[in-house]
């Protein structure tokens, strides 16, 4: 249960950065069923790819007081992308690197209000 309300807050997240930055736009299906898939796999990077980047890039991250989370977030968001054209065939069109980081705070977020307002701490 705890998963999907994380695919949920995702999605909403992703459908919120699709609407609101320029740049960032979804191709390949109906837009809803688009956002969902990406976030879905937005929703899996996130669990298992994400937490070994953090580790990795965390020395990086303490010398700029955590600006470069926010370049971590925009690389898993190139690669949900990535994924979501190669097995979905739906295409996350990412016009810019700036539009990227743009989306990636957006999506952190919506996220994190999303989960303040239905009282989910266990997902970011």
């Amino acid at each position: 249960m705890n998963f999907i309300i994380r695919w949920l807050v995702t999605a909403l997240a992703v459908g919120a950065a699709v609407w609101i930055v320029p740049g960032i736009e979804v191709y390949g299906a109906e837009a809803w069923v688009a956002v969902a898939l990406v976030g879905l796999i937005l929703s899996l990077i996130n669990i298992s790819i994400k937490p070994i980047l953090q580790v990795l890039s965390l020395p990086v991250t303490c010398l700029t007081l955590g600006i470069f989370y926010l370049v971590v977030n925009t690389a898993m968001l190139y690669l949900a992308g990535w994924v979501a054209e190669g097995i979905f065939d739906v295409q996350l069109h990412i016009a810019t690197f700036g539009s990227a980081f743009v989306a990636s705070i957006v999506v952190s977020i919506v996220s994190g209000l999303v989960n303040s307002l239905i009282g989910n701490e266990n997902t970011r």
